[in-house]
């Protein structure tokens, strides 16, 4: 089955990565475009799912690399805003694992200034699943907005949450504070362990998704690194192992499984409504398609989600 269109909404950041210098009071920066929402939309593009990107992308220098990235990956920009504001800037460092931590250049940026009006006349008739998260869904004044859009387009389209939290820019009860409300919007929340530990500290990854399922998402999924994934849908629980691969750095990687997993519904026909027949073992097939786009990431640097060309040649080797 060919898959519907998935639109996301968000931010697309510049994610600027320190590198060696010519000289030692120098800090040469290599600037690649990144952000969550941006990120996922990229590799769903990539792995054929038709990708719609409502995004408010600046003129400025680095708005021109987005736009750039963006259609060369196959994502439809056609409802993307002109915006005056400048870009979101995130300077990156790497440890020895290569993790990321990030700085955030982001006040009064175009991201989070969305008006009703800049979404009100959307057309989502084409739209099996929506995806949204990250900052968008906190920064202020553009966060209210952005809740209003998933609750109009809930009647009609699948919707996917990844909360992404970002401590160093909003504080983490910021999120907490708005969580069961989006639980109550969402079919789909898709988290980090990392964010599971800033939003429910000390809770165990089953109790979380309890917490979540009685606020109302159907679908939890918690992405735990090395350590695989863990999925439950209504209460039913599947462990999913993670793809051994050489890393060179993380970043991306949670987008891409979030990418790959709704790609997998996607064309399995499980996205334009509120998951009804999707079964548990069916969860953990897209999962673990999932973790195979999110591996191919990790073997790469910054956030470069593999074409669907790549998958089919991970499968040949796979099964030689």
């Amino acid at each position: 089955m060919s898959p519907r269109q998935i639109t996301v909404l968000g931010e697309c950041v510049a994610d600027a990565f320190a590198e060696p210098a010519s000289a030692s009071n120098e800090l040469a920066l290599r600037v690649l475009p990144g952000g969550g929402p941006a990120n996922t939309a990229v590799a769903l593009a990539r792995l054929g799912t038709p990708a719609r990107f409502l995004a408010r992308l600046s003129g400025d220098v680095f708005g021109r690399l987005f736009r750039a990235h963006l259609e060369a990956s196959g994502v439809d920009l056609s409802a993307a805003v002109a915006a005056a504001e400048p870009s979101t800037l995130a300077v990156a460092e790497l440890d020895a694992q290569g993790q990321a931590a990030f700085s955030f250049h982001a006040q009064s940026t175009a991201d989070w200034q969305w008006t009703p009006a800049e979404l009100a006349g959307v057309d989502l008739s084409g739209t099996a699943c929506v995806h949204t998260g990250s900052l968008a869904l906190v920064r202020e004044p553009g966060a209210a907005v952005v809740e209003e859009f998933l609750a109009a387009a809930a009647p009609r389209a699948t919707i996917s949450i990844d909360p992404n939290v970002r401590p160093l820019l909003v504080r983490p009860e910021v999120y907490r504070a708005r969580l069961a409300h989006w639980c109550g919007l969402a079919d789909v929340l898709r988290l980090s362990e990392d964010d599971l530990e800033l939003l429910l500290p000390g809770t165990s990854p089953e109790r979380a998704c309890d917490i979540w399922h009685a606020a109302g998402a159907r679908l939890v999924v918690i992405t735990r690194g090395a350590d695989g994934v863990l999925a439950s849908l209504d209460g039913e629980r599947v462990r999913v192992p993670a793809v051994r691969t050489r890393v060179v750095d993380t970043v991306g990687a949670g987008d891409s499984f979030t990418a790959g997993l709704l790609h997998h519904l996607g064309t399995r026909g499980h996205l334009g409504g509120r998951l009804t027949g999707l079964e548990l073992g069916e969860v953990a097939e897209a999962c673990a398609f999932g973790t195979r786009v999110a591996a191919l990431t990790c073997s790469v640097a910054g956030p470069n989600p593999p074409w669907r060309s790549r998958l089919a040649q991970l499968a040949t080797a796979e099964g030689a």
